[in-house]
């Protein structure tokens, strides 16, 4: 999926390229109205036109407490601190995972990122979120997600959590877990990793975890450290429609979120 990622970084440039240097800010800059909740698709038109969309699949809209924006059309995740303001929405530093695409789901990837890039205008009437672009409008409802499994879904690290402090880090979005059959496998983001998770009610007793031997430097090795620091003795967890928290026994956790 680099060509995916070489888009976004483009996009960028090109918006720079323009001359608007707004920085679209942080987790100050999101409507209260959207925060904590999820939209997904119910139409979509580009030139006023209906789009179909590759089958089982629907463009969704998280909005975190913490101001971010996390987003996909069926396949790949999308995340950025997103700015609301003035009618827009902005994001900043748009981040992708890496999961290989039938060639329709990664068109729509594609074409999900370069109508985020383009800061669309938004409204929001009651339960109906409009975005829209030049040529392309999407409407989304408000969607009550069931809380997704624990086993059978993959989560994607999206924060980590120290204290009271909730942070993201460069890479992350390469980090997932996978629970199953009283195991946990995975990636860091840099090595691949796998060990004992035996679920009890709301906890969890994890580890000795065993990683493979890459060598990791900067901010991967920062993820690396921090998801295995969590990994380890009692875990707490808690589900919230498709988003997983781990809390360790020392204050650390962390934030992903899921697709089953």
């Amino acid at each position: 999926m680099r060509s995916v990622v070489l888009l976004i970084a483009g996009l960028a440039l090109a918006a720079t390229g323009c001359g608007n240097e707004t920085n679209p800010g942080g987790s100050g800059d999101t409507d209260d109205r959207l925060r904590d909740r999820t939209f997904q698709s119910t139409s979509i038109t580009v030139d006023d036109k209906p789009k179909a969309l590759a089958p089982r699949t629907k463009v969704r809209f998280q909005f975190t407490g913490d101001g971010r924006l996390i987003a996909d059309a069926g396949c790949n995740s999308m995340q950025s601190p997103v700015n609301t303001s003035d009618g827009k929405l902005s994001v900043d530093s748009l981040s992708m995972t890496e999961m290989g695409c039938d060639a329709p789901r990664h068109a729509q990837d594609e074409w999900l990122a370069k109508i985020l890039q383009a800061k669309p205008a938004w409204q929001l009437d009651g339960g109906k979120l409009t975005v829209t672009d030049a040529s392309t409008t999407l409407v989304l409802s408000d969607a009550t997600e069931a809380d997704l499994a624990l086993e059978g879904t993959r989560w994607t690290l999206t924060s980590l959590i120290q204290g009271d402090t909730v942070s993201n880090q460069a890479g992350m979005e390469k980090a997932y877990l996978e629970f199953a059959g009283g195991k946990v496998t995975g990636s860091t983001g840099c090595n691949s990793l796998n060990g004992p998770a035996t679920v009890s009610g709301s906890s969890m007793q994890v580890g000795p975890i065993g990683l493979t031997r890459k060598a990791c430097a900067g901010d991967a090795a920062k993820v690396e450290q921090a998801l295995v620091k969590v990994l380890k003795g009692t875990v707490n967890f808690s589900i919230d429609g498709s988003q997983l928290t781990l809390n360790g026994s020392d204050g650390a956790g962390l934030q992903l979120t899921g697709k089953a």
